[in-house]
Parts: structure tokens; C-alpha cells; sequence
């Protein structure tokens, strides 16, 4: 029997997450049966139950990936950046996919005290990222200095949270992009 490599390994642990993203974010959990993961994935539930533990693993690797990708962005970029990236792929059936899997992470994080235990780790990443951005444009004399590094966090992440559920929710784009910059431009020095 041939033996199967560590980068075919992890490339259909991506296909699964791809898959299941898109099918969390269609069904939510609850609706993303194990029947339908098998039709989303094109695999049974072995394989898939091969790379994660059960469904509430799975769901949590593609939150977990997902947050992964945005500190990156973040740390690099900052988080008006992600949000010009989420609006420029507002209309791609990935970012429908990820819109949808932040919906659920919101509604499970009120319902399900076992996943906010967990998910807090995550959500802390992304907030330290944020951070840590901020005071280094600060301290590059780029960000406004007249209110406190937590607050212009703060106010980040509403504009953010505002965004995805407008997103989400399947509202027009609009001149959002506008509005990111009057979102860029109250964080900056003047």
C-alpha cells in the first residue's frame, strides 16, 4: 500500500477545511450534518474524522485558520487592511463562505460557553496583533496621540464587526471603500 506523503496529508486537511467552511457557513452548525459535510468534502466520514476529532474540531480548525490568517494580516497590514481585503472579495463565494463562519463563531460564542472558553485564545490573538500594530504606528508618528491605544482598538474592531454583519447580512458594498478611509483617516495624525 503506498504511503501517503505529509504535504498530501496537509493539502486535503486544506480541502476538508475549504469544504466545510462552505458548508458551516451555508447550514450553519447545527445544519452542517455530518451527511452533508461527506457531500460538501466529496469524502466519507472517516477521512474527514481522519484529520479532525469530530464536527466541533472541524468547525474549530476553520475558525482557528481563519483567525490565523487575519493576525497575519493585521501584524503586517493592520486591520483596516483586512477590512479593504474583506470588501474587495466582498463578492467571492470563499468570502461568502468566511462571512458566514464568522456569523456562526458570533452565535456560538453566546450559546456555547465550552467554545468561548476556547475561542478566547483566538480572539485574543487577533486583539494583541491589533495592538501591537497600533503602537507601532504610533510610535512612527503615524497614529493620533490625543486617544488611548485601547480605545483607537476598540474602534477598529467595531468598525470591523460592523462591516462583516453589513457583509454578511448580504448588503450592498456600496462606497464602503469610503467610508474605510474616514475609518483610516480618525486613527491618524493630523
Amino acid at each position: 500500500m503506498p504511503r501517503v506523503s505529509q504535504d498530501q496529508l496537509d493539502a486535503r486537511r486544506q480541502e476538508i477545511l475549504a469544504a466545510a467552511r462552505a458548508c458551516f457557513a451555508r447550514h450553519g452548525y447545527e445544519g452542517a450534518t455530518v451527511r452533508r459535510l461527506e457531500e460538501a468534502t466529496g469524502l466519507s466520514r472517516g477521512a474527514i474524522f481522519h484529520h479532525f476529532r469530530d464536527k466541533d474540531s472541524l468547525f474549530l480548525a476553520v475558525a482557528e485558520d481563519d483567525a490565523a490568517v487575519m493576525v497575519e494580516t493585521v501584524a503586517r497590514n493592520g486591520l483596516v487592511q483586512v477590512m479593504r481585503d474583506l470588501l474587495a472579495r466582498a463578492v467571492s463565494p470563499d468570502t461568502t463562505g468566511w462571512l458566514g463562519s464568522q456569523l456562526e463563531v458570533s452565535r456560538r460564542l453566546r450559546t456555547d460557553p465550552a467554545f468561548a472558553k476556547r475561542w478566547a485564545e483566538r480572539s485574543a490573538a487577533i486583539a494583541e496583533a491589533t495592538r501591537e500594530r497600533l503602537l507601532r504606528q504610533r510610535e512612527a508618528g503615524v497614529l493620533r496621540d490625543d486617544v488611548p491605544i485601547d480605545v483607537l482598538a476598540q474602534f477598529l474592531e467595531l468598525a470591523y464587526d460592523g462591516l462583516v454583519l453589513h457583509l454578511a447580512m448580504g448588503r450592498p458594498a456600496g462606497d464602503l471603500g469610503r467610508v474605510l478611509d474616514l475609518v483610516e483617516e480618525a486613527v491618524r495624525r493630523h
